[in-house]
């Protein structure tokens, strides 16, 4: 076998539709396009939502949101319940620690936010950015102590 003996497999290739090349060719005069029209123009065809004239989609639904200057935190949820699950008595819980035990993705770990789902037994020193009043409360219930993070987050919805 040489390679002038190459060839594509049949059917695999087809040849592309020379368009105005005449009457006889099937595809002459308007190339297919029909007579007149924003399709028949040089850059023609619609854009994208648009609906003929009637009143599109994105207009006739309701608004509905507001994001303030600067967007907002997004906070990663861990409940009191997993922290007695998965730290011993005395130990710190902070986001790198939360990271460590899987609880968390290490992208989650900018700012954490302690909920009071569950029940703590020992005491944990627990050091995240928020903490709900009913988890603050279980935890210093059980002797531990909650020191609060400054966030250090790119929050959502801004382009910064």
């Amino acid at each position: 076998m040489r390679i002038e003996d190459l060839r594509p497999a049949p059917g695999s290739t087809k040849n592309r539709k020379r368009l105005g090349r005449g009457r006889a060719s099937g595809q002459g005069k308007t190339s297919g396009k029909g007579n007149k029209g924003f399709n028949a123009r040089s850059g023609g065809g619609v854009r994208v939502g648009f609906e003929g004239g009637q009143m599109p989609l994105y207009r006739r639904l309701p608004k509905r949101g507001f994001l303030p200057y600067g967007g907002k935190t997004e906070f990663t949820i861990v409940n009191v319940g997993e922290l007695a699950a998965r730290f011993g008595l005395g130990s710190v819980v902070d986001p790198d620690a939360l990271v460590s035990s899987g609880l968390i993705r290490k992208s989650g770990r900018s700012a954490v936010k302690i909920l009071g789902d569950g029940d703590v037994a020992h005491a944990l020193t627990v050091r995240v950015h928020k903490v709900s009043e009913s988890a603050k409360q279980k935890l210093e219930a059980a002797g531990g102590q909650v020191e609060l993070l400054v966030a250090r987050t790119k929050a959502v919805g801004t382009s910064k």
